[in-house]
């Protein structure tokens, strides 16, 4: 073989070789961090204030992972108006999940998730009591 079709026939190999990588890359899912991004954006200062009303609480609540259950720990669920915890997986929309958060004398709520796939999941936590809103967010592994 001369050095005309070696040259040629490198070519068209690194030619297929683009032609499948754009294939590959146009076929990939990407999602957005959420679905509502745009909106969540203009109400940030919103998500600003409610992050700053959890800092100047006393007691902050503890969220952790006990067997396949997620395990809320927080000493003021008696004085709570509503709440609900997303579990948002970032590498899947389809895993994400809602709890909602009830008002009782206890301190501790679990939510069981052992219908759901292991993996890494954002914890957001948003709840609002005596006329406040409050949240805050924080990591697992299931």
């Amino acid at each position: 073989m001369n050095w005309g079709k070696g040259i040629v026939v490198s070519f068209v190999l690194f030619a297929i070789f683009i032609g499948t990588l754009v294939t590959v890359c146009v076929r990939q899912d990407v999602n957005l961090v959420s679905k509502n991004y745009y909106s969540e954006e203009l109400a940030y200062q919103l998500q600003i204030d409610r992050l700053n009303n959890t800092t100047k609480l006393e007691s902050k609540p503890t969220i952790k992972v006990v067997g396949r259950a997620i395990e809320v720990q927080f000493n003021q669920f008696n004085v709570l108006d509503k709440g609900e915890i997303n579990l948002f997986r970032p590498s899947d929309v389809s895993l994400d999940k809602r709890f909602k958060l009830i008002n009782s004398d206890g301190t501790t709520q679990q939510f069981d998730v052992s219908s759901l796939q292991g993996g890494m999941y954002r914890v957001k936590m948003n709840w609002s009591m005596n006329g406040k809103e409050y949240y805050m967010e924080d990591m697992i592994t299931l």
